[in-house]
């Protein structure tokens, strides 16, 4: 499945909180990667489909830096291909202490115009990553080179990144909050809940900054709360 452009322009007017909600409505709890953050939380939302990178523990008699001369290494070959307006996911089993990647082979990705990067491990290089113009998320920075723990051993097949299922082509998005993975057959419709609740969740807010109570509010269990929103609505053209 490719991701809409409407889709994706949608998903980037919304948080991952109310993403969080909506895909929690449909029964699905574990859609959130787990203790990863933003390098820059100031870039926009981050939204891509999943092109996955998975790490297993290195063997170190097939694991020397000579690795790297190969240009067919899954590390090396997934940042070559990884499609432009896609999200590079690493798993790196939430093991930080070896860096997934850092600054040059992210460097590439942005100029290869690669939606995002995302790790449940650490980067190296976190300094220089953080000042780039492509969302990067990871649990911490790390120094030491991945072979020092990771061996890159498969490219675009279903993951696990910071406890989250993620299949190549669902559909990531990330704030500042953290990174939710939306499966790719719901995305749309996801998507488009997901600008509704923004709307009214806007209409609350502004309510209550104004001295509203929450109580009949949010929930919208007073159905004045429901006329006073499309009231709303019309006024702000949403």
């Amino acid at each position: 499945m490719t991701l809409k452009a409407e889709t994706r322009d949608k998903l980037k007017t919304v948080s991952t909180a109310t993403l969080a909600t909506a895909l929690y409505k449909r029964g699905l709890r574990s859609q959130f990667i787990q203790d990863v953050k933003p390098l820059n939380p100031s870039l926009p939302t981050m939204v891509g489909e999943a092109f996955t990178l998975r790490y297993m523990p290195a063997r170190e008699d097939l694991n020397p830096i000579t690795v790297f001369q190969n240009p067919e290494h899954p590390q090396r070959k997934a940042v070559e291909i990884c499609p432009e307006g896609a999200v590079l996911v690493m798993d790196s089993r939430k093991d930080a202490r070896a860096a997934s990647a850092g600054s040059i082979l992210i460097s590439r990705l942005m100029v290869r115009g690669v939606a995002g990067v995302v790790t449940d491990g650490g980067f190296r290089d976190s300094g220089e990553i953080a000042q780039m113009k492509i969302p990067a998320f990871h649990s911490r920075p790390s120094a030491p080179t991945n072979l020092t723990l990771h061996q890159a051993i498969d490219i675009n097949v279903p993951i696990g990144c910071g406890d989250a299922p993620v299949f190549p082509g669902d559909v990531l998005v990330g704030d500042a909050d953290g990174v939710m993975v939306i499966p790719a057959a719901i995305a749309d419709e996801i998507a488009v809940e997901a600008v509704e609740m923004t709307a009214f969740e806007d209409f609350v807010t502004e309510q209550v900054l104004g001295g509203r109570s929450i109580r009949g509010l949010y929930p919208a269990t007073d159905p004045q709360t429901k006329v006073d929103f499309e009231a709303w609505r019309k006024q702000k053209g949403r």
